[in-house]
């Protein structure tokens, strides 16, 4: 860890005690969770505490951990085999959001996750108040995970059509999707309906055996 990190995490402890779930160090940056509850008054204060001064926020994005840890999914998706299972204390809850900061004035960068308290209806506080950037950023991740953000002035889908159904980048969403819309030329407009082809999955890679494609000498 460098002499910027250990400030940084120093600084973190003194301002923030124990509202800091966890504080972890990897890839040269530092990655801290907080509470729902406590969110609005954590990240104002990294925003503004002179030894924090996170003035940007670069990027803001959802993460759905309902297969975290898990050497298969149901889909057929492999994950490292070295992730290992999240502890239940920093992971108890499905949906997170992953918020990327950059401070100007000491030249570093920092992550904090923050997790949705209800799996069934995620909810967070909006952050435009703190970061106006974020508005955009809180769209998206409403439109691709479900994440609903209390005090967004315009929550609206992104990215996806009006008539789209789901949320296509969770874990459960099929990949053939649940609606499809076609021209109807008897009513003159676009329609929707139920998806009509079949259902898909993605095939799990084949594990080969070893030399599998060297031919034998006598050939």
């Amino acid at each position: 860890m460098t002499a910027e990190l250990g400030a940084l995490r120093t600084n973190l402890t003194v301002v923030f005690g124990d509202k800091l779930v966890s504080l972890v160090e990897k890839l040269g940056e530092l990655t801290v969770v907080v509470r729902a509850q406590d969110m609005l008054d954590v990240l104002t204060r990294m925003r503004d505490d002179k030894a924090l001064r996170f003035e940007q926020l670069i990027d803001l994005c959802g993460v759905d951990y309902s297969a975290y840890g898990s050497d298969i999914s149901e889909g057929g998706a492999y994950f490292p085999s070295e992730m290992s299972p999240p502890s239940s204390s920093q992971h108890s809850h499905r949906f997170a959001v992953v918020y990327n900061l950059l401070s100007v004035t000491k030249n570093l960068r920092m992550r904090v996750r923050i997790f949705a308290e209800e799996d069934e209806f995620p909810i967070l506080a909006s952050v435009i108040d703190i970061w106006p950037c974020a508005n955009w950023y809180e769209r998206e991740a409403f439109d691709l995970y479900g994440i609903v953000f209390t005090g967004h002035p315009d929550l609206r889908r992104l990215l996806t059509d009006y008539g789209f159904v789901g949320n296509p980048f969770r874990k459960d969403f099929p990949l053939s999707g649940n609606v499809e819309m076609r021209y109807d030329p008897e009513q003159q407009r676009v329609v929707y309906q139920p998806v009509s082809i079949e259902p898909r999955e993605v095939t799990p890679r084949i594990v080969r055996e070893e030399h599998y494609a060297h031919k034998p000498e006598n050939e």
